[in-house]
């Protein structure tokens, strides 16, 4: 993680105090952190690790990542099924 300080000075224990505040309130991990200091304010800009995910479709009744665990069976029902266009 990378913690950058502008327009003045903070305590270690300031700095973790927005960083846990950050997380909790996003419930992700900090990757990057700016600070700038105004007088009695702060701006706090930063970017969160992105969290990766897979996509889960609804495919013939099944919520499926991928169907590449499927049968050959299943697979031709995915394939001969009718599908809309919105």
């Amino acid at each position: 993680m990378t913690v950058k300080v502008e327009g003045g000075e903070l305590s270690n224990k300031e700095i973790q105090a927005y960083i846990d505040h950050i997380q909790e309130k996003t419930h992700q991990v900090v990757d990057e952190l700016t600070i700038t200091v105004d007088g009695d304010f702060v701006d706090l800009n930063y970017t969160l690790v992105p969290v990766p995910f897979e996509r889960i479709r609804r495919i013939t009744g099944y919520l499926v990542g991928t169907m590449d665990r499927w049968n050959d069976a299943k697979k031709a029902e995915e394939r001969d099924r009718v599908k809309h266009s919105v």
